[in-house]
């Protein structure tokens, strides 16, 4: 069904990096400290899959996280703009979304999980940013704009919608549609079954542990990024690991896309698709010609890899 352009612009807003880039490094910030605190509380998984953040109706939410016999939870709500604490035994807690700075916002935080008896103790340091400053000690990074965050939410379900509709056509392992505080990236990633070469980590304040368990494994990987560095504008993303000869030549869809030299990633912009007559269909078919690259190089054994869909029955 074709939007007209005010239905197009609540379902797919413009996000201007330079016009948000304040209210990105706070939020980027307050999500990383969600997002320590619940890989602080909850036992390894694979990839860092224990650590990320997934969307929501109303924003962003880190999932139950156990605490002795208890859960908890912690929520971004992007649209009444507040952060939400809930726990397993009915109690909650929380406190505005608004301008604040990253140290205050931690503080906060934590005086609102010891009000339910809640004791986490995290790494203050940012992980993935130049210059990081800890939490605790941030006055720097303030800014809320309710409108960008409400906008970068926004674009995160559509993504998060089509990103889970390609992830149904794969029956190999596959992650689920999470968001990375690291670079605070929406993702989903393919995995080919195959161990893969020890990465050579670099990723600024990672350690390289991480990065390689991570990529232990050949994958095929998609996302969403709102931006930065080479790539100063909201974009889509797709790489493989380990790169197969010639997937930086490869042709892929729709014409807009180009492999970035510097990030050694597919690169569709964001607004590419949300002036497309079809969003959903530009974007499907960036993420299928991407994993097709990738895969058809590497040599994926992609008939046990991938879904088919089954004939129709009659009833």
């Amino acid at each position: 069904m074709r939007q007209n352009a005010e239905q197009r612009e609540q379902t797919w807003p413009a996000l201007p990096l330079e016009a948000w880039s304040d209210t990105f490094a706070t939020l980027h910030m307050w999500t990383q400290i969600a997002g320590k605190i619940r890989m602080a509380q909850s036992p390894w998984i694979n990839h860092s899959w224990h650590v990320t953040l997934y969307v929501t109706t109303r924003g962003l939410t880190t999932s139950p996280i156990p605490y002795l016999s208890r859960t908890f939870e912690i929520e971004f709500d992007f649209v009444n703009h507040k952060l939400i604490l809930l726990a397993s035994d009915g109690r909650t807690g929380g406190f505005p979304l608004e301008p604040q700075s990253v140290a205050a916002f931690y503080r906060r935080l934590m005086e609102e999980l010891e009000k339910l008896d809640i004791h986490v103790d995290i790494h203050k340091k940012p992980n993935e940013v130049a210059d990081p400053i800890q939490f605790d000690q941030d006055e720097t990074h303030r800014m809320y704009d309710p409108d960008y965050a409400n906008r970068f939410w926004r674009i995160l379900v559509q993504a998060d919608r089509i990103l889970k509709e390609f992830r149904g056509r794969f029956i190999g392992k596959c992650s689920p549609v999470h968001l990375f505080w690291g670079a605070l990236d929406l993702a989903v990633t393919r995995f080919s079954g195959r161990i893969a070469p020890q990465h050579p980590g670099g990723i600024p304040n990672l350690p390289d542990w991480v990065t390689r368990e991570a990529y232990s494994h050949e994958v095929s990987s998609c996302g969403f990024w709102p931006g930065g560095g080479p790539i100063p504008y909201p974009a889509f993303y797709a790489y493989a690991y380990p790169e197969p000869a010639g997937f930086a030549a490869a042709s892929v869809r729709p014409e807009a896309a180009f492999y970035s030299t510097d990030l050694r990633e597919f690169i569709l912009p964001y607004d590419a698709v949300r002036q497309a007559d079809s969003p959903d269909g530009t974007l499907l078919e960036f993420l299928q010609s991407t994993y097709e690259a990738a895969a058809n190089l590497a040599n994926w054994d992609r008939a046990s890899l991938e879904r088919h869909a089954p004939k129709s029955v009659g009833r």
